[in-house]
């Protein structure tokens, strides 16, 4: 998208990146928050089961579950402000 606009010349500040990745960052959280609460929603009758074997069906669950929300947090937060910093230090 920021490509599409550069070649139309729509971006030519930073605040047309920032415009830019708002917006494709807005595009992307719907998806990504529903495919991790499917996930860990998935993966609490593991987490919280008495049964024979839940012991170690948990500490394979416990990893996941973290791994997801760390996911999560780097694909919407971590991720797009580094590449906004990386973008807009090339727009004078």
């Amino acid at each position: 998208m920021l490509n599409e606009h550069r070649l139309e010349g729509i971006v030519t500040k930073k605040d047309d990146v920032l415009q830019a990745f708002l917006h494709g960052a807005g595009m992307c959280v719907g998806p990504v928050m529903m495919t991790a609460a499917a996930i860990i929603v998935g993966l609490l009758p593991i987490l919280y089961d008495t049964g024979t074997g839940s012991e170690v069906m948990s500490r394979i669950a416990t990893p996941m579950v973290g791994g997801m929300l760390n996911a999560v947090i780097l694909t919407l937060l971590v991720l797009p402000t580094l590449f906004y910093l990386w973008r807009s230090s090339s727009i004078k």
